[in-house]
């Protein structure tokens, strides 16, 4: 069975973009620094053409498809952006670190605290800063070598956040790390999704415009 050339553009192109950017980010020889929200963004904009060819059209409803013709594509894909964006503000604070390992974000955390908060307090690795309104743990992902700095209870000062990952900012900066030798395997796996994708929308121009016409009849 053939699989339509077009649907498979829209869920794979930017989910091949997305691990493009995270193998991008891994080879780098300089920490990464991201918001949580900014974080969840990024994924929700990978994964946009899966629901986009998924759950979005599964339960387009027909009465407003009927009314709105393919301006309904329109409204729901903003009506999913605001989900996400609805989420991201509901999301408890937290900083991500591209290309890091615990032991290393561990010292230069340790720094910053040290700078912008004189009371702050260890416990394993949760780290509690009282002048900042900040309390966090660290979770990492020992495989991708990444690190989340996760809040850790509901009181959280965004101010004191943001000062966080000013002072982080700086400090990675002068960082320098080895590139993750996992980022080489992200880079091929992106470029083949991505020209499987192209490969096969251009080899089966009937069935792209075919896929088109059924995704935007109304």
């Amino acid at each position: 069975m053939l699989v339509d050339p077009f649907r498979l553009a829209i869920a794979l192109v930017p989910v091949s973009a997305y691990v493009l950017l995270l193998g991008l980010v891994n080879l780098r020889r300089r920490p990464f620094l991201t918001t949580g929200g900014s974080d969840l963004a990024a994924l929700g904009l990978a994964i946009s053409g899966l629901v986009f060819v998924g759950p979005v059209e599964l339960f387009r409803p027909e009465a407003a498809t009927a009314e709105l013709g393919n301006f309904i594509w329109l409204f729901l894909l903003l009506f999913y952006w605001l989900c996400l964006f609805l989420v991201v503000l509901l999301s408890r604070p937290r900083l991500v670190v591209y290309n890091m390992s615990v032991e290393e974000i561990h010292s230069v955390l340790a720094e910053a605290a040290a700078r912008i908060d004189s009371d702050a307090r260890w416990a394993g690795n949760s780290l509690t800063l009282p002048q900042l309104g900040v309390q966090l743990h660290i979770d990492s992902w020992e495989l991708m070598r990444n690190v989340t700095l996760a809040s850790s209870g509901s009181r959280q000062s965004l101010e004191g956040w943001r000062r966080l990952a000013r002072e982080l900012s700086t400090l990675l900066r002068s960082s320098r790390v080895k590139p993750n030798p996992r980022a080489v395997g992200l880079l091929i796996g992106a470029l083949v999704l991505m020209a499987l994708s192209v490969t096969h929308m251009l080899s089966h121009p009937v069935e792209l415009a075919q896929g088109m016409s059924e995704v935007f009849s109304y």
